[in-house]
């Protein structure tokens, strides 16, 4: 309820701005243009992780992977930081936080671990483990214009000494901070719970398996995220046709309203702060130059934006005063690997928190930002360092 009325306030501040002239209406028109399909893709994103989680498929991927560990806690969660570290390289920040985050949960759940460790291992690879390739963030693909557009390989010859350093440091800290949790043996792993329709169950597993490859295969990623939702949905409302007193799984909150007006409330306001004179101004804190200080400069000043006011904003208002390949990977690294912080820092960090709270998964935001503050300056700057140290 409360992110839902913040993202309302910010929307009744958009409309008000418009109203005033403030807020040009075709630069409103021109910001929905952009965001549309983001939006779109986390709509269906969210959907088919919903479903897909009805007809018990996590459940299943569960028990395959818990089999894996052999009994291993510290095993079965370096299988975790694997799949959130290539799931968020191939597939997008997004995506591991609204495909990988139920299977961990429920992973831990069945080995009957604290699932936090795990569950913060999914969004700090999700945001810190961005850095790789075009399509691991938005960002990045908001910056290949800049950076010449380069090919895939070519943009993670750029990027791949910050982004290997990005992703090992938060893993360390996790670990360090939750060694007891993480080490020693888990409990037999027990079978999972028989589907409630097994042909759904295989209907879901079909439709997420075809899903990651066309999530990479170059048609926007929105489309494919909607047809494999649409897909699901049409299943279910088949299945479930002609089962009196059993509550339906097509519900209207399977969409999640809260985080889309949080999420539209935050753009719209801070097209306005953009058009005001605050990118200008964050430009001249961003200073210029590519020595080792300039690039932290860089890197800083992008992870303070990225937490104030989410990263894509962030990184829109500071893309110019880049300039260079080298200090446009430096901002990548502040606006990628820095939004650990505040809970509106990324998409993903709200997806992300989305996921848990329907999960039934219980996260303090005090805590939280406690452990961002620690791990995000330290990853930022040790990233950073990595860039300098390679030019």
């Amino acid at each position: 309820m409360r992110t839902t009325l913040t993202g309302l306030a910010l929307l009744a501040v958009g409309a008000v701005l418009v109203a005033t002239g403030v807020l040009a209406s075709a630069d409103v028109a021109h910001l929905a243009a952009r965001v549309g399909p983001v939006l779109a893709f986390v709509v269906g994103m969210t959907v088919v992780t919903d479903l897909a989680a009805r007809a018990g498929l996590f459940d299943a991927v569960a028990a395959r992977v818990a089999r894996w560990g052999r009994g291993s806690r510290l095993a079965l969660w370096g299988l975790v930081v694997v799949a959130g570290a290539v799931s968020t390289a191939f597939l997008s920040l997004d995506t591991t936080a609204v495909l990988l985050t139920p299977v961990v949960v429920v992973l831990a759940r069945h080995v009957d671990v604290a699932p936090l460790p795990f569950a913060l291992t999914t969004v700090w690879l999700a945001n810190a483990g961005s850095l790789w390739l075009p399509t691991s963030n938005l960002t990045n693909l908001l910056a290949l214009h800049a950076l010449g557009d380069p090919s895939p390989l070519a943009f993670a010859r750029l990027t791949w000494a910050p982004a290997l350093v990005a992703t090992v440091v938060p893993m360390l800290v996790l670990l360090a901070l939750f060694r007891r949790a993480l080490t020693g043996r888990h409990r037999p792993e027990q079978t999972p719970p028989e589907p409630r329709d097994p042909v759904l169950l295989r209907i879901a597993g079909v439709t997420v398996t075809l899903l990651v490859p066309a999530l990479v295969s170059g048609v926007d990623v929105w489309i494919p995220a909607v047809v494999a939702a649409a897909v699901l949905a049409v299943a279910f409302a088949l299945r479930e046709r002609g089962a009196p007193g059993t509550p339906g799984a097509l519900r209207w909150n399977l969409v999640p309203w809260p985080t889309l007006v949080l999420v539209s409330g935050l753009f719209v306001v801070f097209e306005a702060a953009h058009g005001a004179g605050l990118g200008a101004w964050l430009a001249r804190v961003a200073g210029e130059g590519e020595g080792t200080l300039d690039l932290l400069r860089v890197a800083v000043t992008g992870m303070l934006g990225a937490n104030l006011v989410d990263n894509l904003p962030a990184y829109l208002a500071l893309e110019p005063a880049a300039g260079s390949p080298a200090r446009l990977v430096a901002l990548l690294v502040g606006v990628n690997a820095g939004p650990l912080v505040t809970p509106w820092a990324s998409l993903a960090t709200l997806l992300w928190h989305d996921r848990l709270t329907r999960l039934g998964v219980s996260v303090r935001w005090g805590g939280y930002m406690a452990l961002g503050l620690l791990v995000a300056p330290l990853t930022v700057l040790l990233a950073t360092l990595t860039l300098a140290a390679m030019l």
